[in-house]
């Protein structure tokens, strides 16, 4: 089934050229049937490449789905047109009063500040409360990963030596949990961040599930037991050329970040990444989609 989005996105013409199921809202709205409602809050700088990275899997599934846009009314964007932001996007004054099937909350790259000190904290604090009682259930993505487990749960994240930057095996460490059904034991995915939160602090925590972990980045799937929060510290959005793209902006501007892990075939940057956790990054979206939202969600709010 497809996806429902504004006729104009520019997303629509990229995936539909990949042969993903786009549908507008004028087929959309002929249609007998219930989409699920999904906002997206994009704290991503390059809004335009996330949109369209999570579109990808989020139209990948039998579930029709009505997607939404949502930015920080407190934070200027200065990497992304205005003009994109007023046609496609919402702040959270303009969805406050209404409910959501389920949410994905992106990463951002402000983990060199403390959380108190990103300038839309406060109204995201505000969004994530918001979300207990409007959201059946909410993905959160790497540094939104970490503003869930610190806001919700106190649990801090702690700078790294280096980079945790490439591809890394991660083993499923409860393989009945449906997140993860269809699962490989072992599977790859990529990681992007300067941060990471601690293994212990999660596994004592009476309201967290520990999902997947790798010996080489740390944590990266956990869930709450009610299943209201999913945080990944990864990005299995990301798509084979986008760790290549970091790593050469980040060059370009005089950062001397290291080569990506086990990303280059050989280790050799002339050569094409292979995307390698594709099918991982399915399942992902369709397992939360399925049955974190739309096996849980109310047929109509506010209804038992």
């Amino acid at each position: 089934m497809p996806i429902k989005i504004p006729r104009e996105l520019p997303a629509k013409e990229i995936l539909e050229e990949e042969n993903i199921f786009v549908m507008d809202e004028q087929r959309a709205d002929a249609q007998e049937i219930r989409p699920l409602s999904i906002l997206i809050l994009n704290l991503m700088p390059e809004k335009q490449k996330t949109e369209t990275q999570l579109l990808r899997y989020l139209g990948n599934t039998p579930l029709q789905v009505r997607i939404s846009f949502l930015r920080m009314a407190s934070h200027e964007s200065k990497t992304t047109n205005q003009n994109h932001l007023d046609t496609f996007y919402k702040t959270f004054e303009e969805v406050r009063d209404k409910t959501f099937d389920g949410m994905i909350i992106t990463g951002s790259p402000v983990e060199h500040l403390s959380f108190t000190d990103v300038d839309y904290w406060e109204e995201l604090q505000e969004i994530m409360d918001w979300t207990n009682d409007h959201v059946t259930s909410t993905l959160h993505i790497c540094w939104g990963a970490q503003a869930a487990l610190y806001h919700h749960y106190g649990i801090d994240k702690h700078p790294l030596p280096k980079k945790c930057f490439g591809i890394f095996e991660h083993d499923v460490l409860t393989p009945k949990e449906r997140l993860v059904r269809g699962f490989d034991e072992v599977f790859l995915a990529p990681h992007s961040r300067y941060t990471t939160v601690s293994l212990e602090e999660i596994e004592n925590h009476p309201e967290l599930q520990l999902i997947a972990v790798s010996d080489d980045a740390g944590v990266f799937l956990l869930a709450s037991k009610d299943g209201k929060h999913i945080m990944a510290t990864g990005h299995l959005e990301y798509m084979a050329n986008t760790l290549k793209e970091e790593y050469e902006r980040d060059h370009a501007r005089g950062i001397d970040t290291a080569m990506p892990e086990n990303y280059y075939p050989n280790n050799d940057p002339e050569k094409q990444p292979k995307h390698r956790w594709k099918s991982h990054s399915s399942l992902l979206f369709s397992n939360w989609l399925n049955y974190y939202v739309y096996q849980e969600t109310p047929y109509v709010w506010g209804e038992e």
